[in-house]
Parts: C-alpha cells; structure tokens; sequence
C-alpha cells in the first residue's frame, strides 16, 4: 500500500528537519517489508489568506488534491479519535489488509483542518489533547508510523 504524507506548513531545518528525516528513513525500510510503501512526504505552503477560515480552505484543497486518489483518508485534528500505538499499528494493517492502494494521512496548519477534510477523511485521529506546533505533530507522525511498523513486524522496539 502506498502511503501519501501530506501536511500544511515546512519543518525547519536543524534539529527539527533531523529527527524528522531519522523516523521517516527508519520507517521507509521497514515499511518496504511490511507492504507499506513507496512513502510519499508533501510539504504544502501556508495560506496568505487574511483570515483562518480561508486559509484553512485554501490548504484544505492542496491536501484534498495530494489525496485524491487515495483509497483510505486518515486526517489528523484534534477532534480526532485518540489511539494507543498498537490502534494506530492495527488501523494501518487494516487499511492495508483491506485492500486499498493508497492511504493518506493529512496534517493541516496552524488554523487546523478545514471541514472538507474532515468530511472527506475515512478516519480522524488525534496526537492527543495538548496543541503542538505543526512540525513536531510531524516528528511525532513519523515516530508512530515507524513505532506502528514494529508493532506489526513484532520488533521489539515497542514494550508497552
């Protein structure tokens, strides 16, 4: 199954662009054996739009569009439902056992998602309560799409 990243805004380099980059190689092997990839990473430009309603609109089309041939929508939002790694791990399967060619996982900007994504979206998830910038919601994607990986391979990587 082909998975398609797409998220609002860019990670910094530094730091930031580091851990994201290490989470994403350590899941692209490992996704390989496990039937989930190629992994396709999108970084969209942030809305100018004056105000959030249309920026969250005019990002929502850009995420829409990287996913539309996307069998299985997974939208990141804080209405979203929050899951233990091993949901998350047994939600990928899934969606892949179920057959579907492409998943999407969408992560919107600083104003959020716009409710056509959420709509469009087949499920929504949550990183969990707090807010967190957009770039370390990323690091924190990869690091449970690699996590997910070694659920669904039994690597020991996950002792909970």
């Amino acid at each position: 199954m082909r998975l398609i990243i797409a998220a609002v805004g860019r990670v910094k380099d530094g730091a930031e662009r580091a851990l994201l980059e290490r989470y994403r190689d350590r899941f692209g092997e490992l996704g390989k054996r496990l039937g989930l990839s190629p992994v396709i990473w999108h970084e969209l430009a942030e809305s100018r739009a004056a105000t959030a309603t249309k920026r969250c609109a005019e990002e929502g089309v850009g995420l829409l569009k990287l996913a539309r041939d996307a069998d299985a929508i997974i939208a990141l939002d804080e209405r979203g439902k929050a899951m233990t790694s091993q949901a998350f791990a047994g939600l990928l399967g899934k969606v892949r056992d179920n057959g579907a060619g492409t998943a999407a996982i969408l992560v919107g900007g600083p104003d959020g998602l716009a409710p056509s994504v959420r709509e469009a979206a087949h499920h929504m998830l949550s990183l969990g309560a707090m807010t967190l910038p957009h770039g370390l919601a990323r690091i924190v994607l990869a690091e449970q799409l690699y996590r997910a990986a070694t659920i669904l391979a039994g690597h020991p990587y996950h002792r909970a």
